[in-house]
């Protein structure tokens, strides 16, 4: 019998077991992967998030409870490392703004093409909605577990659920019609 999440999270607790920790880890990278490169819009930071957030589920392993899933406990560490390399990201871009009149930063145009994916139709959601569409629908979190990641009250999460699901559905029947 495979034992649970709740139980490999004891095993690690108690005896710091690196490949109990390690199977956690396969049963979940997938999804928190996922989540970080949804959330990012970029597969490479999406890397080091994904492995800057297991490192620090390691580090914290002590403090699950077990009051939730595991899933959601790991997938709020994960959440935190986004929000804190969002954080440095715009501090280092406000920094930069004042170098920008020395810089070329001009990006060359994307090729839009007929090819409409799911990445580019979450890039123009505001972040909360993004975040919180991906927790729901990509990690396949309720509501009640995708406020508890984010630390948002439920109906704000169901706000944005909402309207994020609202624009999606705009974005791809302007797809649709242009196409």
């Amino acid at each position: 019998m495979k034992a649970s999440d709740e139980e490999l999270v004891a095993l690690v607790v108690a005896t710091r077991d690196n490949d109990a920790f390690g199977e956690l880890v396969r049963r979940h990278q997938g999804l928190i992967r996922g989540m970080m490169a949804r959330m990012s819009r970029n597969r490479a930071l999406a890397e080091d998030l994904a492995q800057d957030a297991f490192i620090r589920a390691f580090e914290k392993i002590g403090s699950f409870t077990g009051a939730g899933s595991f899933k959601s406990w790991l997938c709020r560490i994960a959440y935190n490392e986004f929000l804190m390399a969002a954080r440095k990201r715009k501090a280092t871009e406000r920094a930069m703004e004042k170098f920008k009149g020395d810089v070329d930063d001009t990006e060359a145009p994307r090729d839009m093409g007929s090819v409409v994916d799911l990445d580019r139709a979450l890039a123009t959601l505001k972040e909360d909605e993004r975040t919180v569409i991906v927790l729901c629908f990509s990690c396949g979190m309720s509501h009640s577990e995708a406020a508890e990641t984010t630390g948002m009250p439920l109906g704000t999460v169901k706000s944005h659920v909402n309207r994020g699901r609202e624009k999606l559905k705009a974005f791809f029947e302007t797809a649709e019609a242009v196409a």
